[in-house]
């Protein structure tokens, strides 16, 4: 199960290809051997909301797009895949987006060297747009890597604090697409007050999104994921419905920590998907979820009565309906 995307709007249509036309190009290297491992994600497809957020974000006073916020969006575009490249070396996964991982065709060592190659592209790229933009996205590549240590930390960790998971996926996940919003306000060369609101509201979302994600990790089958559910449980990775569940307290978050804490076989998974899906958890991570949704709409209140800030205010609550 997907997602539904941020952007459904016809007029983006073209900012899509600009966006997808300067990602492919800027994977191409003089090495035949090394585009074709940088650009193998890319060309497996994505919703690419980190460069629509830069780009949405710079229009949010009525102008057209310019290159700098595409540009700035494809710095934020190759941050993340080359932190997916890690991520599947990290989880030694087989498959994402429906093809073969890069380190399951070519091996961990390529995806890595791959992965650091599109982290300096993005540098290279943010470079080019100033030395504000280039430290803003280095800080946050650097809160990228915080917010995964803060979850490696707490794996098989059933006492982890609710403050702990909020902060990884602000770092792992919301961190990016507040870059990615900040930067096309930087670009656009909007006040202090405005760059700002865009900031609070792409924090607000990546919150969002994340939430959401884990949330379809627990609350979804295993045909409307195209994957086994549970998986984040299974890896000791617990998420704000397992959290809420386990401090629920009771018997059923009792029986929850007895089989968490260790990797879990497939009747354990069952079992803990079963304790959180029916406790709790799910609503209470729905409105943690809310929050965030009126701490966007409210940044959005900042910004100019413009089509762009219609589809950012609507974006965050239709996103979690498809959760509700």
């Amino acid at each position: 199960m997907s997602q539904t995307p941020l952007f459904d709007l016809e007029s983006s249509d073209a900012d899509r290809r600009r966006v997808e036309e300067a990602l492919l190009e800027a994977v191409q290297t003089p090495d035949a051997y090394l585009t074709e491992i940088a650009s193998h994600l890319l060309l497996a497809g994505g919703k690419r909301l980190r460069p629509m957020f830069s780009v949405v974000a710079s229009q949010v006073a009525g102008a057209p797009t310019t290159e700098d916020a595409v540009q700035g969006g494809i710095s934020c575009e190759l941050v993340h895949l080359g932190s997916l490249y890690h991520d599947d070396v990290m989880d030694e996964s087989p498959t994402r987006r429906g093809v073969e991982t890069v380190n399951a065709k070519w091996g961990n060592l390529q995806a890595i060297l791959a992965g650091d190659f599109l982290l300096a592209r993005a540098s290279e790229i943010a470079a080019s747009l100033g030395t504000e933009v280039a430290a803003l996205l280095a800080r946050t590549i650097g809160r990228l890597c915080e917010g995964q240590i803060e979850e490696l930390r707490h794996t098989y960790n059933v006492a982890r604090p609710v403050e702990s998971y909020l902060s990884s996926i602000s770092g792992k996940t919301a961190s990016l697409y507040a870059t990615a919003a900040r930067i096309g306000g930087l670009v656009s060369k909007f006040d202090v007050p405005m760059v700002n609101a865009l900031t609070a509201y792409g924090e607000a979302y990546g919150m969002v999104f994340q939430i959401v994600d884990d949330l379809l990790d627990l609350s979804a089958t295993d045909a409307q994921l195209g994957k086994p559910s549970g998986h984040d449980m299974v890896e000791g990775v617990y998420t704000l419905p397992v959290l809420h569940t386990l401090a629920s307290g009771g018997v059923p978050a009792r029986e929850l920590a007895d089989i968490l804490g260790k990797p879990l076989d497939l009747a354990e998974r069952d079992k803990a998907l079963s304790i959180v899906r029916s406790n709790g958890g799910v609503e209470a991570a729905i409105e943690v979820a809310e929050m965030y949704v009126e701490a966007a709409e409210e940044a959005c209140r900042a910004l100019p009565n413009s089509a762009a800030t219609v589809v950012l205010r609507f974006a965050p609550n239709h996103l979690l309906s498809t959760v509700r």
